[in-house]
């Protein structure tokens, strides 16, 4: 979730009718809303040409000379506003320009579960066809698959490992509910240990936000809410520490929501997790992220219109 887009933790069926149970319904749904939405989407593209501001000292470079200076991390977080066609245009160009420098390259997607890795694996390797792909796409991920066909579809093309990052739905919802206590003690050995919600202060007034916009909010469940937060942000961390300690060498470019891709979210636990050098970028988001407001604290790079 990004900062523009917080939403409910259970809008997947807020965009499917009630009686679209089935996930060939719901994607088919998805799949016609999202021609609907990208045939009227008006927005500047983001690729090689676009300009990037670096935080750390003020000054415009290239798309390419931004590339340059984060081949020095392991982890390159790239955030992105899940039903933004931009957004995903700039991930696709990070990962193909990592890929045409022969880099070892690693995708790790929010977008889809741990336990679903099988299957990326299979679609990697041009083993499962689309139409099988696609039902455990949908039931991964709410977003409309042409949103981010192209990424899935480079990856399979060059053969590029796609990580799944994320939890069961089901986790999310109990600790979004009852707290990370609730869980019982085979959902918690899919989870690292010494999940809370103590974060520094400008985190926990973002949270607080993004639980002021939420639909059936309760002042006495926040603490849950933002259980849930990091919960998410710990748990991607902790997948993405643990596979590059499993395949030293690997460069790993992460895709998810700017709330999780800045600073203060997945890298910090990073940080807290290993020594696993992260940058992050993000790209302008109109009242959100804007280059006069963004610090070092936030994010690394943020790429300009």
């Amino acid at each position: 979730m990004g900062p523009a887009e917080f939403r409910s933790f259970f809008t997947f069926l807020d965009i499917v009718p009630a009686n679209c149970q089935n996930y060939h319904m719901k994607a088919k749904f998805a799949i016609a809303l999202s021609i609907i939405v990208l045939s009227v989407a008006v927005g500047v593209g983001m690729d090689r040409s676009s300009e990037v501001l670096r935080i750390k000292d003020g000054k415009t470079m290239s798309f390419d000379r931004m590339i340059q200076d984060v081949k020095k991390a392991d982890i390159i977080l790239v955030g992105e506003v899940h039903d933004m066609p931009e957004h995903h245009q700039l991930e696709l160009e990070v990962i193909r320009t990592f890929h045409e420098a022969d880099a070892p390259l690693v995708v790790g997607l929010e977008m889809f579960r741990a336990d679903s890795q099988q299957s990326l694996d299979e679609w990697v390797k041009g083993v499962m066809p689309v139409d099988k792909f696609l039902p455990v796409y949908y039931d991964n991920w709410r977003e409309a698959w042409p949103l981010y066909k192209d990424i899935f579809s480079y990856a399979r093309e060059h053969t590029i490992p796609l990580i799944g990052l994320n939890i069961p739905d089901k986790i999310a919802e109990t600790v979004a509910q009852r707290g990370f206590t609730s869980l019982t003690a085979t959902e918690k050995k899919q989870l690292p240990q010494e999940i809370s919600c103590d974060i520094d202060p400008t985190y926990m007034e973002f949270i607080k936000k993004a639980y002021a916009g939420h639909s059936q909010r309760d002042e006495g469940k926040f603490l849950n809410f933002c259980e849930a937060q990091m919960v998410w942000d710990k748990t991607m961390a902790w997948h993405l520490v643990t596979y590059l300690n499993n395949h030293p060498g690997k460069t790993v470019i992460v895709l998810a929501g700017v709330g999780h891709a800045w600073k203060r979210g997945i890298p910090e636990q990073i940080a807290k997790l290993s020594k696993f050098k992260t940058a992050v970028i993000v790209p302008v988001i109109p009242g959100q992220v804007e280059p006069d407001s963004v610090t070092i604290h936030d994010a690394d790079y943020v790429v300009l219109r």
